[in-house]
């Protein structure tokens, strides 16, 4: 009989003994993919499409560009994948926005804030957004993810425009997605214009007085063009 065996003890198997990892390498691939994209984002952000660099994406994430590849497939495919997300994320806390139980009027003016404070915070979206209008929407028009997102936010102001509108609030004629690009289009251009806008008129863009006043101007404006 083994010495081991005998001793009470278990020789020690191969398959006992940990596992080497790769440097930077995770068991968790959701979490490695989270990860890539979240970084791509900032990198897509600042440099957009044709600037951004795998090599940087990798090097901050601690993988490499084959895992990258693995993953999304190619450059293009994870630019794509960043937008996916990227609207993925801002539908998702739109969804938790619980309009329906707020009176018409506040239900769209709560949904005005919501969108300028999140383009307020995340000016790596409004850059994508620009990037992708530079390309002529060519990436996005292959997603039938993003499509299918944004299907839920034009139902959430039909439903509050026709509940405004039969309580007499709201006034008759009005196209969702029309007030769907208005309110995105109000709240968008404070970010994306903010440096020219700011040194044309010498305004600080970013100071909370400022920030506030615009946040209340564009709701209102949003309200009294719905109202009746």
């Amino acid at each position: 009989m083994n010495e081991l065996v005998h001793a009470g003890k278990r020789p020690k198997s191969r398959s006992s003994a940990p596992a080497r990892k790769a440097p930077g390498r995770t068991n968790d691939p959701e979490r490695t993919q989270a990860n890539i994209l979240a970084v791509a984002e900032a990198e897509f952000g600042e440099k957009g499409l044709a600037g951004a660099r795998i090599d940087e994406i990798a090097e901050a994430t601690k993988t490499s560009k084959r895992m990258i590849y693995y993953y999304f497939g190619s450059k293009e495919g994870l630019y794509l994948a960043v937008l996916e997300e990227s609207y993925r994320r801002v539908r998702d806390v739109e969804s938790e926005l619980n309009l329906q139980d707020l009176s018409p009027e506040e239900a769209l003016r709560r949904l005005v804030e919501f969108t300028f404070d999140h383009h307020l915070h995340h000016e790596n979206y409004i850059r994508l957004v620009m990037s992708e209008n530079i390309n002529r929407g060519q990436y996005m028009a292959r997603s039938q993810r993003i499509q299918d997102l944004n299907v839920p936010a034009i139902a959430a102001i039909s439903h509050l425009y026709e509940r405004g509108v039969k309580s007499g609030v709201f006034r008759t004629g009005l196209d969702p997605v029309d007030i769907h690009a208005s309110i995105s289009a109000l709240s968008f251009f404070n970010v994306s214009n903010r440096h020219t806008f700011g040194v044309i008129f010498k305004l600080d863009m970013l100071s909370p007085a400022y920030i506030a006043q615009r946040r209340a101007n564009v709701a209102e404006m949003v309200v009294r063009f719905v109202r009746k």
